[in-house]
């Protein structure tokens, strides 16, 4: 779809959706997903509503893209991500379980993936899942993930709760820790 100020647009309605959601991508590119029980009229309004947010983040993707390293060859590609893999196994499974005990937060499981959407997840079966690519990161944001995916055992969701633990655990630095995290992205 053609939108007057954001040009094309990607309007989808999805099964999975439980909310209206809209993503702005790396590219620039939006897409505007919406559940079943939402009208298409209504996913374009809350659209509108969110033109000047979509803008910014627009403005702020293209900076980074401008202070993006130039990509490397994809054999020198191969090779450091083999490293940050390597780097991850060594140290995410003994951060993560030093985390724990200090906390007091269990976990079932933890994967170490090549995610390049997200740092960390939790699953609703308290398994943590963390990227590779943390291992980009300074070792207190590293540190901040983890406890934000421990606190996820406790509270599936990010409720108010959830923030006050996760906030509690940081000596009050969580706001800032998140806002020091959003300056950084995965590699893609």
């Amino acid at each position: 779809m053609n939108h007057p100020i954001l040009g094309e647009i990607e309007v989808v309605q999805s099964l999975r959706a439980r909310r209206i959601a809209i993503t702005v991508r790396p590219s620039g590119d939006v897409r505007v997903s919406f559940p079943r029980r939402v009208s298409q009229r209504k996913a374009l309004e809350f659209l509108e509503t969110k033109i000047e947010w979509i803008l910014r983040v627009r403005k702020r993707l293209a900076a980074q893209q401008i202070n993006r390293p130039t990509p490397l060859p994809p054999a020198q590609q191969q090779v450091l991500i083999e490293e940050l893999r390597r780097a991850a196994k060594s140290d995410l499974p003994a951060r993560i379980e030093r985390i724990s005990a200090t906390t007091g937060l269990r976990y079932n499981g933890l994967t170490i993936r090549a995610s390049r959407t997200r740092w960390g997840s939790c699953s609703g079966r308290n398994t943590i899942s963390l990227s590779f690519f943390l291992m980009t990161l300074p070792e207190h944001l590293r540190d901040y993930v983890i406890i934000h995916e421990l606190c996820h055992t406790i509270h599936h969701n990010h409720s108010a709760q959830f923030h006050a633990l996760v906030d509690r655990l940081l000596g009050g630095n969580e706001k800032a820790l998140r806002q020091e995290l959003k300056k950084h992205t995965i590699r893609r």
